[in-house]
């Protein structure tokens, strides 16, 4: 993968590689307060964003970069 380059440049804006440790806790809690309600009997379920904010997470989420060198461009 010596040749691989980026075909676009959009890249994370801060140095986190990833955001998967927060979307599997969020998913969780998710799931597990759907549970409850669903054992309680209540109707109204809550949804993804009024549980998290992604925000609060490492990597504040994307943006496009046209000042990237070549090396930045490879994978």
């Amino acid at each position: 993968m010596s040749r691989s380059r980026r075909k676009l440049p959009i890249l994370g804006n801060c140095l986190a590689s990833s955001e998967k440790e927060e979307k599997l806790k969020a998913n969780r809690k998710l799931r597990r307060l759907v549970k409850k309600k669903l054992s309680d009997s209540q109707i109204e379920l809550p949804q993804l964003k009024e549980i998290s904010n992604k925000w609060n997470w490492p990597k504040d989420g994307k943006s496009y970069r046209s000042d990237l060198t070549k090396k930045q461009l490879s994978k």
